[in-house]
């Protein structure tokens, strides 16, 4: 047997070989990928005091590489926290090897996500006093930390301000690292963590990350994206904050006194699967309270799918995951990050405008939106421009598109769509054009988008984009000017489903309804990278501390920060109580007391775009009853999805799980939604229970809507909930009536329990086909 010494001496030589072959590996990298390896955590051999000795050990018994420059594998991830196993540098045979394996339950290669790119508080009816403290001023709003996965973070950002701020809590075991541009004495008791992980996009970019100077292997946000995230969630009170002029006022976050970790795991080519789960392992162990990732890639099973497992890790020690739902809507089934124990979270539009005009020689004058703030064109009118080009790419103006003979001078009509609206601009001033006017065809309908362009531009919706363009195309001397009507509020109607905001159904798990929630994502003002234009273009030299950015990326990080004041405010309520305040709670109507529009075609909304609706803070606060869901009830609907045992074991990383509870229907999930599915069936029957979180002797009966092909029955139609705490079941039955016109492939309803202080609404989104 093995001394004590002579192991310990195995384990240095492992780590230093390990170590050297890391610092070879750009050169061979070509011929290697990264891989994420699943090992059978409870088989480590009692040889190793750690798990990360057992990975060293297994990947230095790997046979070298069978290229023409045979290397090491290499370990770049020892995962502890979020996932049962490591991420490696290797070649394909080495993967196959370590495949062969019965410690190693799976080897999957490295995914990459991508990022899904100061009225909010008002417009969300929060008081100043609530986004500081809570319902009640308890310094203990203070210890709630947020931890942001995205571009790191620009630390001098007055948002970051730690005027007031207590002590950084006891508990707290995170750090600010160094790097070659981030002192970590810029952090304070705000910003309290700064973290970066970048192995897994350092081996895919096979060693040009270390020669881009643009990128620095450090927690500082080049981006602009994660610094706009973060001061979203919990950026303090900033006075006079604009871009450029437009959307002036008091910039603050939605949870002010809550602290930032940033962990750094998106770069210039995006954010890769390995990394992401190493920032949120590192989270997790550092003992944040929120998670919030604006991030994301396609559907995948939950054991394949990096940020589900990694949620998984984190809800179960209690800490709230917030993502966002995608940017790829306005078409069906297309979210991301549909795991139910994630917060799904799509866009909606504020009530506050950037209105600008293109007025043309016919003497029409059209609205749209725009932040351009440089010297406008004055009245005079000038040439107005489409051209298609003869390749049919001149419409989009993409790079190298626009003929400057045909268009210097002008009013360019450039069609959404393809590339960057920004990027769109400045082909046309690189073209010689004076101005754009930004079209969108069916694909975004009428929602519009404001932006920093770098000429005058304005953006008008396809109704108004249809009108320019025939003018255009049609008259023989086209003309036009653009002007702009700064910052307008109280827009109606608001809030409106951003077109590009993902949509249901699920494909995952196509009885859990997705997205949870929608959130301000259009327009919305917050801190900015000092690297960085507001553009984000290389062309745009333009500095501002704050910029304006849309997407799910922005309104993932409102959640996240409503989420902390609720942590604050009720520190004993799971992750699972949290999400289900902010669901029932939710809004279905707008301002003028319609319901939720959609931007695409300017239709109703329905759940599988706004999920339960847009959030409501201050009702969320007290929600009166709650759908709880403890990770054993997340294990049993895993169970119920037909995976293996060591399928389910990948996602809850525990060796003795058996599925010996399991669901008859994965839609037996105590969830506060509901999506029914009757396929074959005629009859969905599901029990729900909810837990009293309001006063004492509360009484509540049940009102349910839905479409007239469906009969829904509740029993019991009245739940009476004696002391706090208490828990009553329901059982709902879901019939589709015979005889009734089946060609309608999907309908909606909902289920709410009220009594004269509060409304828990669940919406219900039916099915007669198969959901894909």
């Amino acid at each position: 047997m093995a001394t004590v010494a002579q192991s310990l001496l195995f384990l240095v030589s492992l780590q230093c070989l390990l170590t050297l072959s890391f610092a070879a590996a750009a050169a061979t990298a070509a011929a290697r990928r990264t891989y994420i390896v699943h090992m059978s955590h409870h088989e480590k051999p009692s040889l190793f005091p750690t798990h990360h000795d057992w990975y060293l050990s297994r990947l230095l018994s790997l046979p070298s590489s069978s290229s023409s420059s045979p290397s090491s594998p290499t370990l770049l991830y020892s995962y502890s926290a979020a996932y049962p196993g490591f991420a490696a540098s290797l070649d394909p045979s080495q993967a196959a090897s370590l495949r062969r394996s019965p410690a190693v339950l799976g080897v999957y290669e490295d995914a990459v996500y991508s990022l899904h790119t100061t009225r909010t508080p008002e417009f969300l009816g929060l008081s100043a006093e609530l986004s500081a403290h809570g319902p009640n001023p308890d310094p203990s709003s203070a210890d709630v930390v947020i931890g942001l996965l995205d571009t790191g973070v620009w630390p001098q950002s007055r948002s970051f301000d730690d005027s007031g701020m207590p002590n950084v809590p006891a508990r707290w075991r995170g750090q600010c690292e160094s790097g070659p541009d981030f002192d970590p004495r810029l952090c304070n008791k705000k910003l309290i963590g700064a973290r970066s992980f970048s192995k897994g996009y350092h081996m895919a970019s096979g060693g040009s990350f270390l020669k881009d100077p643009k990128e620095t292997d450090s927690p500082r946000d080049q981006e602009g994206h994660g610094t706009h995230t973060a001061s979203t969630a919990a950026g303090s009170r900033v006075a006079n904050a604009s871009l450029l002029g437009y959307a002036s006022g008091t910039a603050r976050g939605m949870a002010t006194r809550a602290r930032v970790a940033s962990y750094k795991v998106c770069w210039r080519n995006g954010c890769f699967g390995s990394d992401i789960l190493a920032g949120m392992d590192q989270a997790i162990l550092d003992g944040v309270d929120v998670l919030s990732l604006s991030l994301g890639g396609g559907s995948a099973p939950y054991y394949r799918d990096t940020i589900a497992i990694g949620s998984f890790a984190a809800v179960e020690r209690g800490i709230f995951v917030s993502c966002s739902a995608g940017n790829a809507g306005p078409a069906r089934a297309t979210l991301a990050n549909v795991a139910p124990w994630i917060m799904t979270v799509g866009a909606g539009t504020l009530d506050r405008d950037f209105p600008a005009y293109a007025v043309l020689g016919n003497k029409k004058r059209f609205t749209g939106v725009s932040l351009y703030s440089g010297p406008g064109m004055g009245k005079k009118l000038v040439g107005l421009v489409y051209d298609k080009g003869s390749d049919g790419s001149g419409n989009l103006c993409l790079p190298g598109s626009l003929q400057p003979a045909l268009v210097r001078g002008k009013v360019v009509v450039c069609d959404r769509g393809t590339n960057a609206r920004v990027e769109k601009g400045s082909v046309v001033r690189a073209a010689g054009g004076v101005g754009m006017i930004l079209a969108n065809t069916a694909a975004s309908g009428e929602e519009l988008v404001a932006d920093s362009h770098l000429l005058p531009a304005v953006a008008v919706g396809r109704k108004v984009g249809d009108l320019i363009r025939e003018y255009a195309s049609s008259n023989l001397n086209p003309t036009a000017t653009i002007g702009f009507g700064g910052t307008v509020l109280g827009v109606q109607p608001s809030p409106v489903v951003a077109a590009f905001s993902s949509r249901g159904p699920n494909l995952v798990t196509p009885q859990i309804l997705k997205p949870d929630v929608i959130g301000p994502g259009v327009n919305i003002l917050a801190a900015w990278s000092g690297a960085v234009g507001p553009t984000g273009l290389e062309k745009d030299t333009r500095k501002t501390q704050f910029n304006i950015m849309s997407g799910t990326s922005m309104s993932c990080p409102h959640i996240s920060g409503l989420a902390a004041l609720l942590k604050a405010a009720h520190p004993n309520w799971s992750p699972s109580a949290i999400k289900s305040a902010l669901m029932t709670t939710a809004y279905t109507h707008d301002n003028t007391n319609s319901s939720l529009r959609d931007a695409a075609g300017g239709t109703y909304s329905t759940p599988w775009a706004h999920g339960s609706g847009h959030v409501d803070p201050e009702k969320a606060l007290s929600p009166g009853l709650v759908y709880d869901i403890s990770t054993d009830d997340y294990v049993a609907f895993l169970c119920s999805l037909d995976y293996t045992i060591d399928q389910v074991r990948a996602v809850a990383k525990r060796p003795n799980v058996t599925c010996s509870r399991k669901f008859a229907d994965p839609g037996q999930l105590n969830y506060p939604s509901f999506s029914v599915l009757f396929g074959s069936k005629r009859i969905v029957r599901y029990t729900r229970q909810l837990t009293n979180v309001g006063t004492a002797g509360s009484v509540y009966a049940v009102t349910v809507m839905g479409p007239p092909a469906v009969e829904v029955t509740v029993k019991p139609p009245k739940l009476v909930f004696a002391k706090v705490g208490d828990r009553r079941s329901y059982t709902v039955t879901f019939v589709s009536k015979k005889g009734m016109n089946q060609t309608v492939r999907s309908d909606f309803g909902s289920i709410v329990w009220s009594n004269a202080q509060n409304e828990v609404r669940s919406p219900v989104a039916y099915a007669w086909t198969q959901i894909g």
